[in-house]
């Protein structure tokens, strides 16, 4: 009896859930669009908190993308992936832009390039370094 009890419990718990996350279809520049014409969906929280984190999917289902939105401006640590699941894009958001170090990533893991934003535009030397024969 306790074992039936306890399943339904997790069973309701995780519905509530599920029931507590919307998913949005977008493009290739995270406009939304139809389900049809989508390259990654978006999964958050229906509750509205102050620092939300938001991770895009590829159609596919791999993670895409991971940021945390604060009054609906991306704030804080961001990360991108390729499809298949290495790291592709890193850096920081500030008030909705890029800010401080970003770097990009070969699927292998080395850095194919890295430089600063400041609100959002390129500044200084950008660095790109390529594959050695």
């Amino acid at each position: 009896m306790r074992i039936i009890l306890m399943f339904l419990f997790i069973s309701c718990f995780s519905l509530s859930k599920l029931s507590a996350q919307e998913k949005k279809w977008l493009d290739a520049n995270e406009n939304s669009t139809t389900k049809e014409k989508a390259v990654y969906y978006r999964v958050f929280s229906k509750d509205k908190k102050e620092q939300q984190l938001v991770v895009d999917f590829y159609i596919s289902g791999e993670k895409a993308k991971e940021v945390y939105f604060i009054e609906g401006k991306k704030q804080g640590k961001y990360v991108q992936f390729y499809t298949t699941g290495e790291v592709e894009t890193t850096g920081v958001f500030e008030n909705g832009l890029r800010d401080g170090m970003w770097k990009m990533y070969s699927k292998r893991g080395k850095i194919k390039e890295k430089g600063k934003y400041v609100k959002g535009e390129k500044i200084g030397v950008w660095k790109t370094f390529y594959k050695n024969n």
